[in-house]
């Protein structure tokens, strides 16, 4: 079978799924699955025989986790989902983020309230990371804008990278076990102390296997009396960070994108931090090809103006091919491709619900 690519769109009103051939031409729109729940996580896992999971967020009847084994044509609840046992007091309220481990069937789950959860069987039953999710700091984490989420795992080896809004980012060394506060350098703009142990509102990061001790931030930016704390980067596994946010128009956004074959070259969606929208209503990717020191607007194929959306913290992704697409969704709704690694823009789809996460692989 030829290769093909897959996106995974999680909406506010279910998850779409897009197909096209390696030249991506067309894309073949499926869905809506779950329909009416909002979906703010998938994980298109290519390990075996490729499985597509993705929250359900119902606020009636529950979290959900849906399960695909056949690209997306059809989906099917998992066993169960994440849950807190019933004597910890706090109930599960999102899924935020789902991670591949190193054992075909091992999944990591990042939840609303920040808590962190692992499966050894697949997604059929989960047990709570008590490292993290019953951490000394747990009971002191405040909600950010969008709740009190662990949103982001990084995986390097035996290093776990987690980033939580507001808790900032805890690093793990010992594969989960134990995890510490780790945000030397990483500024947060809404308290009196601006440089707190932890507390942090971490917005994603991100990382590339080929750069070792290597990851990149988009934290919450946009202060002005506190400016360059939002785009930041580590050189040795996030135990100290430093702001690469000079030359953009803001260091205020949620995503932050590596590209597959490159860890130096990174990219962000520059927001109004106040608005949370396109400066000036002008949508622009903008792309570093030297790890952050200098940053190139990309624009060609995007609206000139009055397009005043938000791209979300899992709203932008890359696929792996030779000559890499970018992809990101929008919260009015547009799915947009980046050719040629963001050099030229085309809308694949424009009228979808408000898009909360997309991710891509090629099969």
């Amino acid at each position: 079978m030829a290769e093909r690519i897959i996106v995974c769109i999680g909406t506010k009103k279910g998850l779409f799924v897009a197909e096209a051939a390696k030249h991506r031409r067309r894309f073949e729109l499926r869905g809506p699955f779950g329909p009416g729940v909002a979906v703010y996580s998938a994980l298109i896992d290519t390990r075996r025989s490729p499985r597509v999971y993705a929250s359900s967020c119902n606020a009636f009847f529950g979290m959900k986790m849906l399960l695909s084994t056949d690209l997306g044509k059809k989906f099917k609840e998992t066993k169960s989902a994440p849950a807190f046992p019933q004597e910890d007091g706090r109930a599960l309220a999102n899924i935020w983020s789902l991670d591949a481990g190193d054992d075909k069937k091992d999944l990591w789950c990042g939840v609303e309230p920040a808590s962190l959860f692992r499966s050894e069987d697949g997604g059929d039953s989960w047990e709570m990371v008590a490292g993290i999710s019953n951490h000394e700091h747990a009971r002191q984490w405040h909600p950010g804008n969008g709740g009190l989420c662990l949103h982001t795992i990084v995986r390097d080896g035996n290093r776990v990278h987690l980033g939580i809004s507001t808790g900032g980012h805890y690093l793990s060394e010992d594969g989960g076990q134990t995890f510490t506060a780790s945000n030397n350098g990483v500024g947060a703009g809404f308290v009196p102390d601006p440089n707190p142990e932890f507390g942090q509102c971490v917005h994603k990061i991100a990382s590339h296997p080929d750069a070792a001790g290597r990851l990149y931030m988009q934290n919450h930016g946009g202060w002005q009396d506190r400016p360059g704390i939002g785009v930041l980067r580590s050189d040795d596994h996030g135990h100290s960070w430093y702001s690469i946010a000079e030359g953009l128009p803001s260091d205020f956004g949620f995503p932050i994108v590596v590209h597959p074959h490159d860890p130096d070259t990174v990219y962000v969606v520059p927001l109004e931090p106040m608005t949370r929208t396109c400066p000036g209503g002008e949508p622009a990717v903008w792309r570093s090809e030297n790890g952050g020191r200098k940053w190139k607007r990309l624009t060609k194929g995007l609206p000139k103006k009055q397009s005043y959306f938000t791209v979300l913290r899992d709203g932008m992704t890359v696929d792996e091919l030779k000559s890499p697409a970018l992809y990101f969704g929008t919260t009015t709704g547009q799915l947009w491709i980046g050719r040629d690694g963001g050099e030229q823009w085309d809308c694949l789809f424009d009228s979808l619900p408000p898009i909360h996460c997309v991710k891509v692989a090629t099969v």
